[in-house]
């Protein structure tokens, strides 16, 4: 992470106290107080307006908190949100792509943005991963919801982060595609038998209404009501 490589074994990767979120007179979190470490895939439950989606994009830093605070590998993420993006991968109900560039426009763009080297060797295997590797000369708008939901993955993943933070990534997949993801996310968290890639464990912290799929991934569970853990 930001600080010296990665995060100590010992200080959470992703920490709230007290955090509150108000829109007008209505409070979404109030008084979240989370710590996941380094490695660990926590997968987080809660009915519909409990406020995990407003959680997860306050964590990317899409969203500013109303109160309480928030660090990522350490650092407070309102005095360091530009350099704790990048050790982000994010997966939101916003794909976050630009419809109007190709499969490989859009991935380059974000590669540039990471400064990541041999990038277009980087972008075929991603593009390979999802499944989308025949249709990377495509624009994005003619793309099925489904396959615009694979690209998302494959930009998430494309600068290799320390931290996912996913709501509910396999939203229009198809059974198939849902396997892959859930499959790639078991190999980045450790739980498929595998060596995680480079050795390591991501954070992960996922958002799902699958119990069985979110169990499947994840070494811990939050369960959120009402804007609380509970």
């Amino acid at each position: 992470m930001p600080q010296n490589g990665e995060a100590a074994a010992d200080i959470p990767m992703i920490e709230t106290r007290n955090l509150t979120k108000a829109f007008g007179s209505k409070y979404a979190l109030r008084g979240v107080d989370l710590r996941v470490m380094p490695g660990e895939s926590v997968v987080l439950f809660g009915p519909n307006g409990a406020g995990k989606t407003t959680l997860v994009r306050i964590l990317a830093s899409l969203s500013r908190p109303s109160g309480g605070s928030v660090r990522i590998g350490g650092l407070d993420l309102s005095s360091h949100a530009d350099g704790i993006r990048r050790y982000l991968g994010v997966v939101s109900h916003a794909p976050l792509l630009y419809d109007s560039l190709t499969a490989e426009e859009n991935l380059r763009f974000f590669a540039g943005l990471y400064g990541l080297t041999r990038a277009e060797q980087r972008i075929a295997d991603m593009l390979e991963r999802v499944g989308l590797y025949a249709r990377r000369a495509d624009l994005v708008r003619t793309y099925s919801r489904g396959m615009v939901q694979r690209l998302a993955i494959a930009r998430a993943l494309l600068h290799d982060p320390e931290v996912l933070l996913l709501d509910e990534p396999d939203t229009g997949l198809d059974p198939q595609a849902a396997e892959m993801l859930h499959g790639l996310l078991a190999e980045l968290s450790g739980r498929s038998g595998a060596a995680a890639p480079q050795g390591r464990r991501r954070t992960i912290l996922t958002v799902t209404h699958s119990l069985e799929r979110g169990l499947a991934i994840s070494n811990r569970v939050i369960i959120l009501v009402n804007g609380r853990v509970v």
